[in-house]
Parts: structure tokens; sequence; C-alpha cells
């Protein structure tokens, strides 16, 4: 099956949604921001991510690194100001505006 990721993140921690080619949501969890909790959380997808989509924000170089450095090569930055935003109420979680973001694509 072919999965794609997306990786919201913020100052202290993540939000992983993974979804399929479909758009049905596969997973989806808020972690800490430690590089090898990411990588666990990750590990049970890699081998069918597709691409992963991680938000430019001020700092994103450190996961990007880490991604790379433990073989995750489908790796895309995602300019927030050039996202058509979604509309209407914020959910508590982040999962809309991921299929936003992955419906532009």
């Amino acid at each position: 099956m072919q999965l794609y990721a997306g990786l919201d993140l913020h100052s202290r921690n993540t939000y992983i949604g993974i979804m399929d080619k479909e758009f049905k949501r596969v997973f989806g969890k808020r972690v800490v921001n430690k590089l090898p909790l990411i990588l666990t959380t990750l590990k049970p997808f890699q081998d069918q991510l597709k691409g992963i989509v991680v938000e430019s924000t001020f700092n994103w170089y450190w996961l990007i690194d880490g991604l790379m450095d433990a073989g995750y090569d489908c790796l895309h930055l995602a300019n927030p100001s050039a996202m058509k935003q979604y509309e209407g109420i914020k959910h508590t979680e982040v999962y809309t505006s991921y299929c936003t973001s992955f419906g532009e694509f």
C-alpha cells in the first residue's frame, strides 16, 4: 500500500498524519519533538511511505536531516504561505489541514 505522511512541526511537538492515496486516514498522532520518538513512530510505515511533507517553518532543519539520515528519501518541504488555507472552523486536530494540503499535490 502506498502511504503519504504530513508532519506538522511546532516548537515542542509534531503532529504526524499518514494517509493512503485515496486520502483515507491511516494514522494520526501528536508526538514530542524528539527525533528518536518521531523515527519510532514512522518506522512501522517506512517501507510504504512514498512521500513525506514537512512544513517549512523556522525549525525544520533538524527534522529533515534526521529523516534523511534514517533513510527516508521521499521528503518534501511545504511552504505554508503558498498553500490554500482550509475554510471553516479550525478542528482540534491538524488532520483537516493535511487533507487540504495533500489535495493540492
